[in-house]
């Protein structure tokens, strides 16, 4: 599991992974990763063992402090494990 940070969006990153554990990967113009899987701001993409996108859960549209998004969320995790 990472981070995949949106070009452009680079500015508050050492405050967002200081004390973290979670990598987070830093989007480019040129890479423009968020694009090709057609990410929406705060989205969990989930991928399949080969890197394509399987699925996305918005976090402002679910806010995990509600358990039913939580629990959601990791049944959308576990079942794309392999």
């Amino acid at each position: 599991m990472l981070g995949v940070n949106g070009a452009g969006l680079e500015a508050s990153n050492a405050t967002f992974v200081e004390g973290k554990t979670l990598p987070l990967l830093q989007d480019t113009t040129a890479a423009n990763v968020w694009a090709s899987w057609k990410v929406t701001y705060r989205d969990v993409v989930i991928l399949d063992a080969e890197n394509h996108r399987e699925a996305a859960y918005n976090l402002t549209d679910h806010d995990l402090s509600v358990a039913a998004n939580r629990d959601t969320l990791k049944s959308m995790l576990r079942a794309a494990r392999p």
